[in-house]
């Protein structure tokens, strides 16, 4: 599937979020991700991987794994290990989640030991080592594990259950080809790997890597390294959501971190936005975050994006905004740009499909905004076309400056002359805004020089 790069990267009724890219020795750049399909809660039974050799085409590979063929998961004799502590719960937790502030202490240790629920595959993360691939993932009722194949996108197989309870697994590969193991959330923990891959001494673990208390941490761990500094990266709760992905340093793969920053905040891309989970990776010179925004004005349905970001001689990442280019170009003159590539939408609009599963903007109301970045063109853009549904009058505004209005009273596509005054010659953001609105949507955008 070509996008040329766009956000999002994979076909819209394809959701895999909690994006870890990975370059893996085939030189294809592959992220490994959970996979929503369920309507009620995140995730679903099954992980998918897509893949790219040049981030305008993506390959989204057959089913890799099925939580059915984890064989601990139902079996009542499987040890269980202790995941989040809710009998000493986080300011986020008692600030965000008044289930577990109103309970007891009793109550809390309950829910601690409490396991189960559907059979779920949360954020997983992969890793090469001699030719072997290493999914390591993890399930609703906190226990992790590790399969193996002989191919990037897997399938994997022969699970191995993993001496340690939580979610949002992340590995990452040293210099000196030792390899560590991250999870959690709340207050992350990690710690070196066997040799084997698929083992680990648990009195080697090192407790609260990053904390929320500290670093905003809230989960989704990953890990890098660029020149010698280690790089993790997480779901940041600083802006009060964990919307962001922000990041810690440190000169060592097990710590101490240094709390530094957020990369990006997806918490615009919808009016229920809540999470984010990602990586950052180098791709043929050039640095990427990868993340996810979510769709329908529901918490899920999360689609994977990605930005290009900087790496500055202190090691600092200037945080990005959203874009609806991506790692493509900028949108050019007579180039249909779909709703569903908005990517920020201010009010109680959303991206949803129609009964016959087109994706548009929907739901919109007066004074709404969707926002898409970024267009270009070598000459003054003179006029636009929109293909909707319903009425309204759209105000169309180029870097702020309004460069165009129209009223549309029917279904079609409806052509109306911009202001060529508007026009920089440079990257310019498109801002299209509501107003006396009638059952409109919002289905495609184009502008003409």
């Amino acid at each position: 599937m070509r996008n040329d790069g766009h956000n999002p990267l994979l076909p819209p009724d394809i959701h895999i979020p909690d994006g870890e890219a990975h370059v893996m020795p085939d030189g294809r750049l592959y992220v490994y991700g959970s996979f929503d399909a369920h309507t009620k809660y995140y995730c679903s039974n099954i992980y998918r991987v897509a893949s790219t050799e040049d981030m305008r085409s993506w390959k989204v590979h057959d089913v890799c794994l099925r939580a059915e063929e984890i064989p601990w998961f139902d079996n009542p004799d499987a040890p269980r290990y202790p995941g989040v502590d809710w009998r000493h719960p986080t300011r986020f937790v008692m600030e965000n989640m008044p289930e577990i502030a109103g309970m007891t202490d009793a109550e809390r240790e309950k829910r601690m030991q409490a396991k189960g629920g559907p059979a779920l595959l949360y954020a997983p993360d992969c890793i090469e080592k001699n030719g072997k691939y290493y999914l390591y993932f993890c399930m609703a009722d906190e226990s992790e594990g590790v399969a193996v194949s002989d191919r990037p996108e897997g399938p994997f197989e022969n699970p191995v259950q993993l001496p340690c309870g939580g979610i949002d697994p992340a590995v990452f590969m040293d210099d000196d080809g030792s390899a560590y193991y991250y999870w959690g959330q709340f207050r992350s923990r990690g710690v070196k790997l066997n040799d084997d891959m698929v083992s680990f001494d648990p009195a080697q673990i090192r407790d609260r890597l990053v904390t929320e208390e500290e670093h905003f941490f809230h989960e989704g761990s990953s890990m890098r390294k660029i020149g010698d500094t280690y790089y993790y990266v997480f779901a940041d709760v600083e802006r009060g959501k964990p919307t962001s992905l922000g990041y810690a340093t440190s000169r060592s793969p097990l710590g101490p971190f240094i709390y530094r920053g957020i990369i990006i905040d997806n918490a615009a891309c919808d009016s229920a936005s809540w999470n984010n989970h990602g990586s950052i990776e180098c791709f043929r010179g050039k640095w990427y975050v990868f993340y996810h925004r979510c769709s329908r004005g529901e918490k899920i349905y999360r689609r994977l994006c990605a930005e290009p970001i900087t790496i500055l001689p202190d090691g600092s990442i200037p945080e990005v905004r959203m874009t609806s280019q991506g790692p493509g170009e900028p949108y050019g003159s007579g180039e249909i740009i779909p709703a569903f590539q908005a990517c920020e939408l201010h009010g109680g609009l959303h991206i949803a499909p129609d009964d016959q599963g087109v994706e548009e903007i929907r739901h919109i109301s007066e004074g709404d905004r969707a926002v898409f970045r970024y267009v270009k063109s070598a000459s003054a853009f003179r006029r636009a076309e929109i293909e909707s549904k319903g009425r309204a009058r759209v105000t169309l505004l180029l870097d702020g400056a309004v460069a165009g209005e129209a009223e549309i009273g029917s279904d079609g596509v409806h052509p109306f002359l911009l202001d060529g005054k508007v026009w920089s010659g440079k990257e310019q953001e498109l801002i299209l805004s509501f107003s006396a609105v009638k059952d409109f949507a919002l289905r495609s955008i184009a502008l003409f020089a």
